[in-house]
């Protein structure tokens, strides 16, 4: 299967998108379902017919996209947390690559959260803490360990622990994505420009 600069697109999206909701989760304390339902919808999909609906309906990566956006202008000043993020992100998930076994358990307990989806709706407080279970087991346990700023009254609340921990689950999950269909960190030096005019497009055709 080819992949475009669009579907590499999503997946950097997507991990845009998981960032900005732990980011307001880890500030503000609460974060809009629209943002996090993508980014916990896509930890469920493993035979989807294209990139884009991995994340669900059209348009659904707006914000995170937006935020990328943001970043590869230059219009706005560079959010060095993003970027912390994002390279923890995929540094992790080229650790987690290497662990096979652990890849497995991984599987295993998204296969046993996906069997709570038909009591639960996907943002249910239980099925968020068996997400963040599964992450606290397993990817937790890798370096680097990524640290999340913000309120300590936030930060200290068991639902927005199980919250975050489950985003950034996804975010691993956009991770591989990004790797499995071409992406490198050369590509976001590199193809900076071809990513921008992929997101202005993007979001362009999402506000229509």
């Amino acid at each position: 299967m080819i992949y475009t600069v669009q579907d590499r697109l999503i997946a950097l999206g997507a991990i845009y998108q998981a960032s900005l909701c732990v980011r307001r989760i880890a500030t503000k304390g609460t974060v809009d379902t629209d943002l996090m339902e993508p980014c916990i919808h896509s930890l469920f999909q493993t035979d989807a017919d294209s990139t884009a609906e991995i994340f669900g309906p059209p348009g659904t990566l707006t914000p995170g996209i937006r935020e990328l956006a943001n970043q590869l202008s230059g219009k706005t000043p560079k959010d060095l947390e993003f970027t912390r993020y994002l390279l923890a992100l995929l540094k992790l998930e080229s650790v987690l690559n290497g662990r096979p076994a652990m890849i497995q358990q991984i599987a295993q307990g998204i296969e046993g959260a996906r069997a709570k989806l038909v009591h639960f709706p996907m943002l249910h407080p239980n099925l968020l803490a068996h997400l963040a279970d599964i992450y606290s087991q397993t990817v937790s346990q890798l370096q680097p360990r990524i640290m999340v700023k913000g309120e300590p009254n936030y930060l200290q609340n068991p639902d927005n622990q199980n919250r975050i921990r489950a985003l950034l689950l996804a975010g691993i999950r956009a991770a591989w994505l990004w790797r499995q269909i071409g992406g490198s960190r050369w590509k976001i030096v590199f193809g900076r420009n071809k990513l921008l005019a992929a997101a202005h497009h993007y979001l362009r055709i999402s506000t229509h």
